[in-house]
């Protein structure tokens, strides 16, 4: 699968969803900023398999993918592929458990200051490396 488009809107709604982070780290809801950061890492990935004619699973962690199909990512990103599957393997295993908690979990008394500003950067690390290999919509 091969949609420009479609690639394109991925990228721009995580670029956009940043926004979103922000906004939740400063109110100090630092599981919802591991959540939220979970998607926009995964927008942003999937938007780049897109963007490289690849065709993304319908998981959450696309890290394998990026992984296997390394050779076909631009090569400008080759030094920054494992980062980027470590940033979404490390996101996917909080996404639910951010969310939803558990019997004995309370999101918002597990997750500190220190682990939102770990998701945070993971976040702003991949749509940076990401936004300039997948051109925008109205630009190409």
């Amino acid at each position: 699968m091969r949609n420009r488009t479609l690639a394109a809107d991925y990228v721009r709604r995580a670029s956009a969803r940043l926004r979103s982070v922000d906004v939740l780290h400063e109110a100090g809801s630092w599981a919802d900023v591991v959540r939220e950061s979970q998607e926009v890492v995964e927008l942003a990935l999937k938007g780049l398999l897109l963007a490289a004619g690849i065709d993304p699973p319908r998981v959450h962690d696309v890290a394998e993918v990026l992984e296997a199909e390394r050779g076909r990512l631009p090569a400008g990103l080759s030094d920054e592929i494992d980062a980027m599957a470590a940033a979404s393997r490390t996101l996917r295993r909080d996404r639910e458990l951010a969310f939803y908690g558990a019997e004995d979990l309370t999101p918002s008394e597990f997750y500190r200051e220190r682990d939102a500003e770990e998701a945070r950067d993971a976040a702003r690390m991949v749509v940076e490396r990401v936004r300039p290999h997948v051109p925008d919509r109205d630009s190409g």
